[in-house]
């Protein structure tokens, strides 16, 4: 066995690209050779701006031999009356590639077989690993591809080298004008001569000595040692950014920190505006004092060391100062505008196609969330504030620093509003109603954020489906699924119960297209339905569970949770099986009879005592139940359900459902189907797997 490294030597790969790129080849180099009998160990992968890199253990040298057994003709064909083989069988025996002597006698369902069992041996691993390489090279996924020269090929960025070694052997191949060989190149200012690589072992020292850092994890904790100790020396500590040190980590090669200042006059700044003059554009870390207020200094990662880092620093310094003057000077021109100026200006901003402008956005965002204010029962000083914010929550979209730095959208309009005197309340809801900005991101934190994060996320959905902008498998460039999935966290997190559906057609009746609204309303319903049951399976309940559910309604987001939680716990009793079946019973012969009018059960048509013992079961169990689910006790809903276990089971051993006197069939089936009802008013049952056949 051999340790097998790739590396892929390019131009500059955007830093966003290289992580994901680097799991994608190194799930389809593990995919490759398993599906190719190789056996390998674990794969590790390094990277940088200018090389992505994999390196697998203990790679097989030929591949797992494959046996197999092929049936050739009957018995009697294969062999004469004396046993001699016959035509027949020196024809089979030839076809598959083996002596006649060696073919067997097979019992199949069809009778005696002659049948054959070969082996082949395998190839050698560095032969099919000549296909496997280039063929994962070509299939890495990036947002964005690029062709160069007259090449028919398309990667992130030119690839100027490929190293690829099994053990002390080049694998040979080549991609576009490029052969593979055992070269990579160290840094491109400290050491751009090519290096040789005898083994894999050797990579990421030889790369040390050139002045690349290639392990992703080393690079990262060197940069985090960096930094902080380049803070201490300020006086301070640098202000978490896990984001930004990734994006730094695949920046650079060999991380060098400079540590700079900037004029205290900047400190008038909003700290959002602060941080992000450095942060967007220049990837700076800021720097914060022991209480958590922003210092006059900033630490910068480069990519290559000087001899004397404080003119590196001067450097930053200069190109800081004017990124910092165009802020204040965006966000004093901001100051002398009104929040009605700047409402009067989303008139000309298009929000979609087909769908007007922000404007008009914002008409609907203020009629949805006073609907939501009075479905989540909030007091009329409360509901004043959300629909002030609800006015107010876009205006900043065409303020001066939201137009240079997008991501402080709400941000700035929170900021805005406490200095033109809103409410805390007004400004909070209009920071917070963009959250979750991202996947796994903070919710909104009150209740008037929540209400109108959700008016506007619902609004976004509803008119994009009204105009056939659904997405797709590969395709979801208004990022709807995060938008689905923020209602369903934030409905949850506040526990808001109300109705989803009744919520989707309020906001369908803005875009006033009546004809097409009920369609509409199912397709969104049944979207958001899809993500309650994505974040679902996320926190491991069962599928069949989640289905059983879902299947029967999401009109209230938390009593779904509820409901999934009490199925899972009861689903893990050890009487809970039986009772899945026995429903499962009832309702397959619901299915299988014939149709029968439905009518109430009529006890004077009874016959045995079964029949009228389930059906005061039934009466009394509808009753607890429906208490219970009124309170949320649907732990307690589930057990009362339990309940008609022992007495379904002797209905279905006392008498014949399908009875010959008509009447009586009928009204036996309208009790299953009262029972069925009952169930179907928690989850279908008939959805949950079970271990026997129901």
């Amino acid at each position: 066995m051999n340790n097998l490294l790739l590396e892929i030597g390019t131009e500059e790969i955007p830093a966003s690209y290289i992580e994901p790129a680097l799991k994608a080849l190194s799930s389809l180099l593990l995919q490759k050779l398993t599906e190719a009998r190789i056996e390998h160990g674990d794969a590790g992968t390094f990277g940088t701006p200018r090389r992505l890199a994999v390196k697998i253990a203990n790679v097989a040298n030929r591949q797992k031999p494959l046996a197999t057994e092929v049936t050739g003709p009957p018995q009697r064909v294969g062999f004469d009356e004396y046993g001699n083989p016959t035509v027949a069988a020196e024809k089979f025996a030839e076809k598959v590639g083996v002596s006649v002597s060696s073919l067997e006698i097979k019992e199949t369902k069809k009778g005696l077989y002659l049948c054959a069992k070969k082996t082949e041996q395998g190839l050698a691993a560095k032969t099919l690993l000549e296909s496997i390489l280039p063929e994962a090279i070509v299939k890495i996924p990036f947002p964005k591809s690029m062709r160069w020269a007259d090449l028919n090929l398309e990667f992130a960025r030119p690839i100027h080298s490929i190293l690829a070694l099994s053990g002390k052997d080049i694998i040979p191949f080549a991609l576009g004008n490029i052969k593979s060989g055992r070269y990579t190149f160290g840094h491109r200012f400290m050491h751009p001569d090519k290096i040789k690589i005898d083994v894999p072992d050797d990579y990421i020292e030889a790369l040390h000595s050139a002045y690349v850092l290639v392990d992703l994890e080393e690079r990262k904790k060197n940069i985090k040692e960096k930094i902080s100790k380049a803070a201490k020396s300020l006086g301070g500590r640098v202000l978490p950014d896990n984001e930004l040190v990734d994006i730094v980590t695949n920046l650079v090669e060999y991380p060098e920190v400079a540590a700079g200042k900037f004029d205290t006059k900047f400190l008038d700044l909003p700290d959002e505006v602060l941080i992000t003059s450095m942060r967007e554009h220049q990837k700076y870390f800021a720097v914060i004092d022991d209480k958590n207020n922003i210092m006059p200094c900033f630490i910068v990662v480069n990519n290559t060391p000087a001899k004397d880092m404080s003119l590196v620093a001067k450097g930053h310094e200069r190109v800081l100062r004017a990124r910092l003057e165009d802020a204040q000077f965006f966000y004093k021109s901001d100051l002398k505008i009104s929040f009605a100026g700047w409402i009067e200006k989303l008139k000309g901003v298009l929000f979609q196609a087909g769908l007007g402008s922000m404007d008009e956005k914002v008409m609907r965002v203020c009629k949805i969330a006073e609907f939501l204010a009075d479905a989540a029962e909030c007091d009329s000083n409360l509901k004043k504030h959300i629909l002030r914010a609800a006015w107010l929550c876009k205006a900043d979209l065409v303020s001066h620093v939201v137009v240079e730095f997008p991501k402080l959208q709400g941000v700035m309009g929170k900021v805005y509003a406490l200095l033109a005197g809103e409410s805390d309340i007004v400004a909070s809801a209009i920071e917070e109603h963009y959250k979750p900005n991202y996947s796994g991101g903070p919710l909104p934190e009150t209740i008037a954020g929540a209400l109108l994060g959700i008016s506007d996320k619902i609004d976004s959905i509803c008119g994009c489906f009204s105009t056939g902008l659904i997405p797709t498998g590969a395709s979801d460039p208004y990022a709807l699924r995060r938008q689905g999935i923020g209602i369903v966290q934030i409905m949850l997190e506040k526990g808001f119960s109300f109705s989803l559906s009744r919520m989707i057609d309020k906001s369908l009746e803005l875009f006033g297209k009546d004809q097409k609204n009920k369609e509409t309303a199912g397709k969104v319903y049944n979207f958001l339905k899809d993500r309650i049951s994505h974040l679902l399976i996320e926190e491991g309940f069962s599928k069949d569970v989640i289905s059983s559910i879902v299947s029967i309604s999401v009109d209230h987001v938390p009593d779904v949770f509820s409901k999934v939680r009490a199925l899972e716990k009861l689903k893990s009793e050890p009487d809970f099986e039986p009772l899945a079946i026995a429903f499962k019973r009832v309702v397959n012969i619901i299915k299988k009879a014939d149709r029968f009018e439905t009518k109430d059960v009529d006890e004077s048509l009874f016959q045995d005592e079964c029949e009228s013992l389930l059906f005061a079961s039934c009466k009394e169990v509808e009753k607890k139940m429906h208490n219970d689910l009124d309170k949320g006790f649907f732990d307690r809903a589930l057990l009362d359900m339990a309940t008609l276990r022992d007495s379904i089971d002797a209905f279905f051993d006392g008498v014949m459902v399908m009875a010959e006197d008509a009447d009586v069939r009928c009204n036996r089936l309208m009790l299953l189907k009262y029972i069925a009802d009952l169930f179907e008013t928690f989850a279908d049952f008939s959805k949950i797997s079970t271990g026997s056949a129901s």
